[in-house]
Order: structure tokens, then sequence, then C-alpha cells
């Protein structure tokens, strides 16, 4: 057990089937240390949205509770991560002179101009999860990354403006705030995913993460080492599951023992396919199917989800155009033959994740299914590192971080 002096850092990733925890301290040479994970039931959440705050809430503290027997210590705050499908990203500018008589950019300068961004981003009813700032113009002289010391009147910024629903913020920071930790961000899941599955070369070549879930596919396009798109789409692992429940014509329960045990998106040869018998798995049930009638149905819905994915591609006109290729993240991408698909579909290399970055005694901090957990604690340890006062959201009367607090979110401004 690594020494308790340090802060604990935690992460939670709050799918519709399942709450993922992984708390880490940082070692002396800089690397995050996962101490541990934790994982229970997830109820009052469908769609990375909550529908039932009590529920969630006894859900998050049951798991809670978990991780805090597993590392033999308390959580007191948490960085969480927000997903569903009112989760918007959009371009957004930003404009503002110079303020020092010598025209040298400052930091504070910087923060200016990404306020403008924020202030020109912020519809109504939605808050400011993430402004992370692709380029800088200084003069009309685009193409800056880092303004800070150069010389000029006028400073402009190209953003990625991500946000979120008021009240599903609002509801997430009142869930947490019942469970009784602090709250310090919210980070929209493909964002910390990325953190443990991407590396620097895929982010600059472009390239395409999707995180495939129980009932949300989440993705985010990378290029040149920004972030171009962040979306969430309302299909995943469980549309195969129904598919399976009435193609097959059996029950949910049964259809995803199916999925589980025989499940593959890999086409089968023609001619005598292995019969599986219901009854050996359901006592109950009766009848048959064999696996390549399964794997039909699997990688007809797999391939659904996928063009799905490339339609969104499409929009920002990425489609085959990501020399770093697609990388399959999520419980959902254990689905053998599922990298085969996405190969098909985007017409570019595909690979499954692989985490990386940190290190751990526990070899389930390693399995894809806590890939977004634990990329929530290596985002938090990112956060600390740079700016060791920022404020929490939530709990204990602290101002909230989301659409406010600017001036300490853009100290992190350069790590995309």
């Amino acid at each position: 057990m690594v020494g308790n002096k340090r802060k604990i850092i935690t992460g939670v990733d709050l799918g519709s089937s399942s709450i993922r925890m992984a708390a880490g301290q940082m070692r002396p040479d800089g690397i995050l240390d996962i101490i541990g994970v934790a994982e229970s039931n997830s109820e009052g959440i469908s769609k990375g949205e909550v529908t039932n705050i009590e529920d969630a809430v006894s859900s998050i503290s049951a798991c809670l509770e978990k991780l805090e027997e597993v590392i033999g210590l308390a959580v007191q705050d948490v960085f969480a991560g927000i997903s569903g499908t009112h989760i918007v990203s959009q371009e957004s500018k930003g404009v503002v002179s110079v303020s020092h008589p010598d025209a040298e950019v400052k930091q504070e300068d910087v923060t200016r101009v990404c306020g403008a961004a924020q202030t020109a981003a912020a519809p109504a009813n939605y808050d400011i999860l993430h402004i992370l700032p692709r380029s800088f113009s200084i003069d009309n002289q685009p193409g800056i990354v880092d303004p800070v010391g150069m010389t000029g009147t006028r400073l402009e910024v190209d953003a990625q403006v991500i946000l979120g629903l008021n009240n599903q913020v609002k509801t997430l920071k009142k869930c947490f705030n019942r469970v009784g930790v602090r709250l310090n961000e919210l980070v929209v899941n493909p964002l910390a995913t990325a953190e443990i599955v991407l590396d620097k070369k895929q982010k600059e070549l472009g390239v395409l993460l999707v995180n495939l879930g129980n009932t949300t596919t989440n993705i985010a396009v990378f290029e040149e080492g920004k972030i171009l798109s962040v979306k969430i789409i309302p299909y995943a692992s469980r549309y195969i599951t129904t598919d399976l429940a009435i193609g097959l014509r059996v029950p949910i329960n049964l259809a995803e023992e199916i999925k589980i045990n025989y499940g593959t998106a890999l086409p089968l040869k023609s001619g005598k396919s292995e019969k599986i018998d219901f009854n050996e798995i359901d006592q109950r049930e009766k009848g048959s199917a064999t696996k390549k009638d399964i794997s039909k149905i699997i990688r007809s819905r797999c391939e659904k989800i996928f063009k799905l994915v490339n339609e969104e591609l499409a929009t920002i006109d990425r489609q085959g155009k990501l020399p770093g290729g697609v990388v399959l993240a999520g419980a959902g991408s254990k689905l053998e033959g599922l990298t085969e698909i996405a190969k098909d579909v985007f017409k570019v290399p595909s690979a499954l994740a692989s985490p990386q970055g940190f290190v751990s005694e526990n070899d389930k901090a390693f399995d894809i299914d806590f890939a977004t957990a634990v990329g929530l604690a290596i985002w938090g340890s990112r956060r600390f590192e740079t700016n060791k006062t920022s404020k929490g959201l939530g709990g204990g009367g602290r101002p909230s971080k989301i659409g406010q607090g600017v001036k300490n979110l853009f100290k992190n401004l350069f790590s995309y």
C-alpha cells in the first residue's frame, strides 16, 4: 500500500450499467500510481444522464464504499465523467486587444481571449464544460500555438467549446454533494479516455477514438494535437443484445448471455455451423441458433453503429482521412471481430485501446473497462500538478468552475 500522506486523486465513470472508480497517488517521479479500483451496478443513470437522483446517489455511494475499502483511505474529492446526447461540441472565436503598453502578450491576455470565446459560445440552458484552444492569431498572423511572450495589439483564438445541459450539470453536482464528496471537475468522457489510450503521435496524425459503452458510444477526433470534435451517440452494445433478443426470439437476459459467451462480429464461413442450444444456457428456454446466425445479427448492429460514427466524421470532412486510424475503447470493444468491422467501415487502421501512462499493482486498472475511470484520475493528476490551488465544484460551499472560474481552467490550455 502506498503511503497515505500523498493526495488521493479519484476518477468516477458514471455508466448506465456500471459505475467504475479509480484512485491514484502521484509518485515522486511524477507518474500516477493507481492504488485501487472499484465497480458496482448503476441505477438511476441512462444513456449517460441521471434519470433518478435517489438511485444514482445510492449507486455512487455503494461504489465509493467499495473503493475506500480497497485503498483503506477516505476519498474527499473526485473528478467525474459526464456523457449523454446533450453534450455539444462547437467551434468558437474570441478577440481582444493586448492590454500591455509594450504590446507583449501575457497569460492574462490569453485568459481574456478564451473568456471571449466562452461568451460567444454559451447558448441558453447550457454550461461550458471545456474550452480547448486550437490556435491563436496575433495581428492576423495565424497558426500560433502559444502566444505568451509574443508581440502584437490584437489577439484572436480559435477554440473548440464543449457544453452540457445546465440541468444535467446541476443534477450531477447535487449527486456528489449528497454522497459527501467534493466534485473538482466534470470531464467529458472521451477526453478522459483519450488521456490513457491515445499517444501524442496519434493525436498529431489524426485519430478517431470510439468508446463503445452499454447505451452510448462516445467519440472524439484529434488532429495536429488538438481536439476537432466530440460527439455522444445514443447507440452502443446494449442494442446488440436487443437485436439478438428480437432476432433469436429469446428473453433479453438470455440474449446477453449468448452475446457474452458466443458473440463474435467475424463473418463465419458458409456451410455447416455449430448450433447453440438455449437450454444449455437457461434450462427454462427451448430452441437453438447457429453461431453463423448469431454472428450475422451482431455484425449488422456493429456496422450500423460505426456507420453513424462515420456520418459524424463526414460533418467535419474526416472520413477516411485520419492516418492515426481508429482506436476502440470501452467494455463493448471487447467483442471479437470489432476491429475488423472498424477497418471496413472507416477505411483506416483499427486497433483495440491499450491503457498506458500510469502504473498499478492492480491488474484490473489496465482492463479496458476502467479506461475512462483511470483516465479521469490522470486528468485530475495533471490539474493538481499545474494548479494545486484550483477550487472544486459543489460541496462545502465552494464556487462552481463550470461556466466560470475561467482563469484557473486556462492554466492547462496547452495540454492538447
